[in-house]
Parts: structure tokens; sequence; C-alpha cells
């Protein structure tokens, strides 16, 4: 299964990007063994728009145009569900089992996700109820696609 990011905004250069690019680099080397692909981050400017709903509309339209029919979509949103690491591992590992080919994981823009997009998405995830700077959102999110590879290859996990 391909695994593509989709951010709002575009990283800079610095220690955080640094992080990020070496837990996701970690990934594309731990996930092809498990079936899981890592296919890239796609980034799209931050919309213009004159309102938050107008903003998170635009964002949405964006991604919706990049989507493909039967790609899973997952939404990193503070209102989310909040999974373990292994749940995690579990809800990937089921959908490459069930044979779906592509899934996205979308970081919102600074105003979020349009409802529209929530109300679409297989998964609306919370990485905590804090809310987090995009940078650190992409380091974690590259750490756990690693450490969701790691588990799905029976590595031993420090929290079992």
């Amino acid at each position: 299964m391909k695994i593509t990011v989709h951010a709002v905004g575009r990283m800079k250069t610095g220690p955080e990007r640094e992080l990020a690019d070496r837990y996701f680099k970690r990934f594309s080397k731990s996930g092809p063994p498990v079936g899981l692909e890592f296919a890239g981050i796609v980034e799209v400017p931050e919309s213009r728009g004159q309102n938050a709903d107008e903003r998170r509309r635009e964002e949405a339209q964006k991604l919706q145009a990049q989507l493909q029919a039967g790609t899973v979509l997952i939404l990193l949103d503070e209102r989310g569900k909040s999974l373990s690491s292994e749940d995690l591992a579990a809800r990937i590992g089921q959908l490459r089992d069930a044979g779906r080919k592509a899934l996205v994981v979308a970081i919102g823009g600074a105003d979020g996700h349009d409802k529209v997009l929530r109300e679409q998405a297989d998964l609306v995830l919370s990485l905590g109820a804090l809310t987090w700077p995009h940078q650190l959102v992409r380091v974690m999110l590259g750490e756990q696609l690693y450490r969701v590879a790691t588990i799905l290859a029976g590595h031993p996990y420090h929290r079992s």
C-alpha cells in the first residue's frame, strides 16, 4: 500500500525538517518489507481565502483533486480519535491486508480541515488535544509511520 502525506504549507529548512526527513527516510526503508511504500509528501500552498471557511474549503478542494477512487483518507485533527501506536498499526495493517492500494494522511492548514472533508475521511485522527505547529506534526507523523512499520514487522514494542 502506498502511503502519501498531504500537507498544507511548506516545511522550512531547519532542525524540524531534518528530524522529519530522518523519520520519513526510516519509514521508506522499513515499510516495504511489510507492504507499505512511502510515496512522499505533497505540499500545497496555504489558501489566500478571505476567511477561515473559504480557506478550509479551498484547501479541501486541492486535496480532493489529488485523491483517486479507493484511496483511504486519514485526516489529522485535534478533534479526531486518539489511538495508540499499536492500534494505528493494526488499522493500517488491516487496510493493507484488505487490498487497499493507497492511503493519504492529510495535515490541514492553520484553520484545520473542512467539515465536508472530515465527513469524507475514513479516519479523523488526533495526535492529542493540544495544538501542534505543523513542523512538529510532520516529525510526529513520520515517527509514527516508522513505528507502524516496525510494529507490523514484529519488532519488540516497548509498551507490550
